[in-house]
């Protein structure tokens, strides 16, 4: 294929993170969202609250891992942040599906989004730690719009919310500081034991 087939049948392969749902419900007891809406969610969030990022970060950069973090669950499927039992073989399954689906493209753009999809898990750089920050925070906001409806549903306490929350921190403390008024107010409403 040349390269526009390439680029053009990831175009097409991407299409099904529409299809990926995840355990986390839209605003206002609305069904459950997909991994698509997810992303673009996420997206917008990191420009709007750039700001309030730790350090200086490009922006562009957290953009396109907020886009990209999640495309490998095309293959490897959504991984509930609570289930402990799939979480053990996520990283086995997301590492087949990376080669698999960003081996569409050219070369060239393989090993640029393998590069964005790698330093978004890494966890070092100022836009990993402020793209994650949004990963975090954005299930966070869906469920406490809806009374902790996903928590309940899955028996969820809140010292596992704090377990995942608390790396918010590391990209914004503003927006962890945030993220636990959020939380205390969960607790106080009994959304999460």
């Amino acid at each position: 294929m040349d390269r526009l087939e390439k680029q053009l049948a990831f175009a097409l392969e991407i299409d099904k993170i529409k299809n990926v749902y995840r355990q986390t419900h839209l605003s206002n007891n609305g069904r459950n969202e997909n991994d698509a809406e997810h992303s673009w969610h996420m997206a917008l969030m990191a420009y709007l609250l750039k700001e309030y990022s730790n350090e200086k970060v490009d922006i562009s950069r957290v953009i396109l891992m907020c886009l990209v973090h999640d495309i490998v669950e095309i293959d490897a499927g959504d991984t509930y942040v609570y289930d402990t039992e799939n979480l053990k073989t996520q990283k086995e399954r997301e590492e087949r599906a990376k080669e698999r689906i960003f081996s569409i493209l050219p070369e060239d753009q393989k090993e640029d989004f393998i590069s964005l999809f790698d330093e978004f898990e890494a966890y070092q750089t100022p836009e990993s730690k402020f793209a994650h920050a949004m990963d975090n925070l954005q299930p966070l906001m869906l469920n406490d719009s809806n009374n902790g409806l996903d928590w309940k549903l899955h028996d969820i306490k809140a010292e596992q919310v704090y377990v995942r929350q608390s790396k918010t921190a590391l990209g914004s403390q503003k927006l962890f500081n945030k993220t636990d008024e959020i939380l205390k107010n969960n607790i106080k409403k009994g959304n999460l034991k």
